[in-house]
């Protein structure tokens, strides 16, 4: 906290003040190993992470970091992040980019050229407002391995727009979407019993990419301002129960380790 760059948590008191104060290693209350993405929109956010990674018995497994795709010289400084193998790919935080078209129309195409050069991945940090750029994007760069943030983020009620953005993206074979964060997004009465409206956004999850493209995450701890670690835990078990052995592996280490390129 005291870098100054969390700029999303901002503000004393609040829905958020529970999560104000920093997180650790040892405060991770999973055991597996683990992907630590960014929260902040700093490259000193990234090298923490990094820092993290190095350290003896760390169970992070890679990085998904942040830099200026905007800005001159963002390939050089991809290039000098990628010297650690714990780099896996980016994250813009575009959600909090109030220019929809902002990764079209401002990020340099050369850093984009190198990330895809460099072999990197592309975490999508997007809600349904971004959904139809986002497909022109990935459907222009189809070597580059993408996936969807929090399954976009789907808002409770009716959510056509979503529906169809996200159905679209899932038409083009190199995106991938991840089941995360979704207890955050429902309401209060959904989360009094969310098995319903999860399973409702899972089905239509599975019926666009399919048990090899739907990886889990668990958006902790800013999952902690709605349940648990354990709690989603066993939401997902709960979720999974009517899939394949196989595929609920799948969804729950084997995609994320072959997307982000580590050992399973």
């Amino acid at each position: 906290m005291s870098r100054g760059d969390y700029g999303w948590l901002d503000g004393e008191g609040g829905p958020l003040q529970p999560i104000r104060r920093d997180f650790d290693l040892p405060d991770y209350p999973g055991e597996a190993r683990l992907i630590a993405v960014q929260a902040a929109p700093s490259v000193a956010e990234t090298e923490f992470l990094l820092s993290l990674a190095e350290r003896a018995g760390s169970p992070i497994a890679g990085v998904v970091g942040w830099i200026d795709l905007a800005e001159d010289g963002a390939g050089e400084t991809l290039r000098r992040l990628a010297a650690n193998p714990a780099f896996k790919g980016v994250r813009p935080m575009l959600q909090d980019i109030a220019q929809t078209d902002w990764l079209l129309e401002e990020a340099c195409p050369e850093a984009l050229d190198t990330l895809q050069e460099l072999g990197l991945r592309f975490d999508a940090l997007v809600t349904e407002r971004h959904l139809p750029m986002l497909e022109a994007f990935a459907a222009a760069r189809p070597d580059l391995p993408l996936v969807v943030d929090h399954a976009a983020k789907p808002q409770p009620g009716a959510r056509p727009g979503w529906e169809e953005g996200m159905a679209a993206l899932a038409r083009l074979p190199h995106v991938r979407c991840k089941l995360s964060g979704l207890l955050t997004e429902l309401s209060e009465a959904e989360r009094a019993d969310p098995l319903p409206a999860l399973q409702a956004i899972l089905e239509r999850l599975l019926d666009w990419f399919g048990p090899e493209r739907l990886m889990w995450g668990s958006d902790w701890p800013v999952l902690t301002l709605a349940a648990s670690w354990q709690t989603w835990r066993e939401l997902t078990d709960r979720l999974l129960a009517p899939l394949s052995e196989r595929e609920r592996r799948a969804i729950l280490h084997d995609n994320a380790a072959g997307f982000y390129g580590v050992a399973p």
